[in-house]
């Protein structure tokens, strides 16, 4: 899998700067074309009583995911010198792409795991089959848990990827899950879409 991106910026900078991030071949190590980058656009203010406190930064530790049976350890993702965001050296653990905020920041949280890995179920294996109204718990180094609730699951063509909608900026605290999805080409190497979930921040512990 590889993961295509714009250089990186300072942290909780991510909103207001669409990043162009594509999962590509997980499983394997193709690389992909970077998509163009698009300006964000306006985002809807929601009223003050559907938008829980935000949470200061706290780098996340663990991803859970009830309704998938998903419990990972977490791991800082970044970039590498050409421009690819790194991503999980296997299956077994989720990354946090360390440039964007930390789970229950304002902004859109980035966590991205491979669907699978040399033949084996990665984290986010079943990833496509969360459902609006699931939770994901997002442990924290402070001790708190962020919660979140998944708005819907989306699933892109990766020629068509929609980096605003995905990266763009948000008032609130979101939650994006990344990995690849769609039919798989043997040739390439590559899986042909990406799945997306998006979740808000509804809760802490």
């Amino acid at each position: 899998m590889t993961v295509r991106s714009r250089p990186g910026r300072p942290r909780r900078v991510l909103a207001g700067a669409a990043l162009a991030l594509l999962l590509s071949g997980c499983g394997a190590e193709q690389p992909v074309a970077p998509a163009a980058p698009v300006a964000p656009t306006p985002t809807t203010t929601a009223p003050a009583a559907d938008r829980p406190t935000v949470l200061a930064e706290s780098r996340p530790e663990r991803v859970v995911i009830p309704a998938l049976g998903v419990d990972s350890a977490m791991m800082d993702l970044g970039l590498q010198d050409d421009g690819t965001m790194e991503v999980p050296p296997d299956g077994t653990t989720a990354g946090w792409y360390a440039l964007s905020p930390t789970p229950g920041e304002i902004g859109p949280a980035v966590l991205a795991a491979h669907v699978d890995w040399k033949g084996e179920p990665g984290v986010f294996h079943r990833l496509r089959d969360t459902e609006p109204g699931d939770e994901v718990r997002v442990r924290r180094a402070d001790g708190s848990t962020a919660v979140f609730t998944v708005d819907r699951v989306e699933q892109y063509a990766k020629d068509s990827f929609p980096s605003d909608a995905v990266y763009g900026d948000v008032d609130r605290a979101e939650l994006r899950l990344i990995t690849c999805g769609g039919e798989f080409d043997g040739g390439t190497g590559d899986y042909e879409d990406n799945i997306v979930v998006y979740a808000r921040l509804t809760g802490a512990a």
